[in-house]
Formats: structure tokens, C-alpha cells, sequence
């Protein structure tokens, strides 16, 4: 038996993810992200009516950082004193799974997303997280990043032509040979192609800005609600291609959508790949991100609509965004073994 990873609504062991350091990366948004991300985990570690709570591990870089993760958390998260980059731990940490009632740590060669941000420290992180998880590190002969896969549990695993074929990644490598990798390094199936991800994204398309399995067969996207959405037309072609798809077992998908965040800009008028795609699913609650648009409500009350087993409530995350991502992007979670 191959390595079996679970789909993201399945219980989880323990979640990892890297406290915002550095001033110079995060500028005058450095406490703001602190602040969006201790009220992110607040939300996400609370316990099930059975009392099952989600651990949370982070990883601290020195020890203004390990005195900023006290103050906003106090006891109630672990902290690791580890080397890193920067906060986005779903790209630079490994991708858990099991086999044979081992958990295993896919790590992938990282590249600083196409070569765009090599931050020193970042090259350890998979080896950190998989040690501190008590994982047998598995090392993968590509470039590729977390955030670029999303698996449905029954061995399908949905990325983009934009990011995984890339010359900025694995130029040497066709379709065809990143679909065998994937297969044996991941133990998936059926690999599923979408070509692009959000636009003006510096991961060149990573998945979970664009597509996420809520069951197996059941995958979410995003729709432009307004006029005036840059993303309008990548999100229709995407909801378009998942509509054709069926996953490892021959189901075809069934397609929800929810509503975009729209035009969201920084200080110089940039567009910001803002997405509410980017949520983490704890024991009690799916965290959705929000940038202080209506849609954001919209968003939580459409999907809400298709979950039954938690509550999905928003966070705010736009300083957090403005360093690239949100909080699909900074977490790296541990799923229990499948009985």
C-alpha cells in the first residue's frame, strides 16, 4: 500500500505555521498580520462537541518573535525555536500523508516560487516540521509547493498547467513526467489539470487560491460578483474545466461556487491575489479569509450552505495578504491516519 493522504475535512493530528518576523518583509504590517493571525488561530483550534481540538505548533525565529507569539497566545499554542524564511510554511513545509501506519513528509525541492523570493532559512522548514511531527521525510525530485496541490482523499490531486509545468519550476519535465512524479511521490491516482490560477499571484497559480474539495466529487470555486473583478474571467474558465472533470473513481465533480472577493488593491493601486478559497478547516470551524468586502459574508453563507458538520465563520486577512498569501498559505497541517 502507497502513501494515503486524506482530504483536508478529515481530522487532523496538529497544525504547524510560521509567526510574521521580520520588519523588513512585512513593513508596517508586521503587527496587524500577528494580530490576523492569533485571531485566525483562535478560530481554528477550537474543539468539536466531542472536544476534539486541532494542537498548534509555531515556529519561532528568534526571540522578540517567540515574545510576540506569548503575548497574542499565551499557552495555549507550542512553540519550536526554528530557522525560516518567512510565514508561508504550506509551500516550504512537506506534504503529510500515511503508509503502513507511518506518517510520511513529501518534501519538494523548493525554488522560492519560480526563483521570485529565496529567503535563507526557508530550505529547512520541510525537514523541521516533518522531525517535529514525528514524520519519515520523503524527498521529491521536483519543484513544487503545497499550496499548488489539493487532494480529495480517494487519490485525486488537482493543480495547475501555470505553476507544476512553469519553466520557472521543472522546465526539464513534461505533463506526462510530472503526472508519473506526482503519482509516486504523493501515492495519488488521477492527477487533475486546471491551466491557471488567480491572476497577478506570485505562486503562479497555486490551487488553493482557486479550488478546494469539501468531500470527495464536491470541489468549491470562486464567481465574479462585480463588474469590475480582474479575476472574472480565469474564475469562469476554471469552473468551466472542473465542470468536464470527473476524479480517481470516475465520479464527475459537482461544482459550488462562492462569491470572489473582487478588485482588491494595496497602496500603489497593484491588484492582490485575494481569495476566500484560502480558509483552514479545524475540528469546530472552516476559517474563510476575508478583506473587507460584502462578499466576504456572502461567501461564508453560500458555503455554509454545503457544510453541515462545522461552522464556517470569516477572518479578516488583509494584512496578511499583503505579504502574498493567507491562511491556507501559512499553515501546514497533520491529518490522522485512516482506519
Amino acid at each position: 500500500m502507497d502513501m494515503h493522504i486524506p482530504i483536508e475535512t478529515a481530522r487532523q493530528l496538529r497544525l504547524f505555521t510560521c509567526w510574521p518576523s521580520d520588519g523588513e518583509l512585512w513593513q508596517d504590517n508586521l503587527e496587524p498580520a500577528r494580530r490576523e493571525f492569533a485571531d485566525f488561530l483562535r478560530l481554528v483550534m477550537q474543539p468539536d462537541d466531542a472536544g476534539h481540538g486541532l494542537p498548534v505548533t509555531v515556529l519561532a525565529a528568534t526571540d522578540e518573535t517567540e515574545a510576540s507569539i506569548r503575548d497574542a497566545m499565551g499557552d495555549d499554542v507550542t512553540i519550536l525555536r526554528a530557522r525560516y524564511g518567512d510565514v508561508w510554511a504550506r509551500d516550504t513545509g512537506p506534504v503529510f500523508g500515511w503508509r503502513d501506519g507511518k506518517l510520511i513528509g513529501a518534501s519538494f525541492e523548493f525554488n522560492g516560487w519560480g526563483g521570485k523570493y529565496e529567503l535563507p532559512g526557508d530550505e529547512t522548514v520541510a525537514r523541521t516540521i516533518a522531525k517535529a511531527a514525528g514524520a519519515v521525510l520523503r524527498p521529491a525530485d521536483m519543484v513544487a509547493e503545497g499550496g499548488a496541490l489539493e487532494f480529495d482523499g480517494r487519490g485525486t490531486v488537482l493543480t495547475t498547467r501555470q505553476c507544476l509545468l512553469n519553466p520557472n519550476r521543472n522546465p526539464e519535465l513534461s505533463e506526462a513526467q510530472v503526472t508519473a512524479r506526482l503519482k509516486e511521490v504523493l501515492g495519488v491516482e488521477k492527477v487533475l489539470w486546471l491551466d491557471e490560477g488567480l491572476l497577478h499571484d506570485h505562486t503562479d497559480g497555486h490551487i488553493d487560491n482557486v479550488a478546494r474539495f469539501i468531500a470527495p466529487g464536491v470541489i468549491v470555486c470562486q464567481q465574479a460578483t462585480e463588474s469590475d473583478d480582474p479575476q472574472a474571467e480565469v474564475l469562469d474558465q476554471c469552473a468551466d474545466q472542473l465542470s468536464r472533470m470527473s476524479d480517481a473513481k470516475g465520479q464527475p465533480l459537482k461544482v459550488i461556487r462562492i462569491p470572489s472577493p473582487g478588485r482588491i488593491t494595496d497602496e500603489e493601486g497593484e491588484i492582490r491575489p485575494a481569495s476566500h478559497m484560502n480558509w483552514v478547516i479545524g475540528p469546530r470551524n472552516i476559517v474563510v479569509p476575508t478583506y473587507g468586502t460584502p462578499s466576504g459574508d456572502e461567501a461564508v453563507r453560500v458555503l455554509q450552505r454545503h457544510i453541515s458538520d462545522r461552522e464556517v465563520i470569516a477572518s479578516p486577512s488583509s494584512h496578511i495578504l499583503s505579504g502574498g498569501g493567507s491562511f491556507h498559505c501559512v499553515t501546514c497541517h497533520v491529518p490522522e491516519e485512516r482506519v
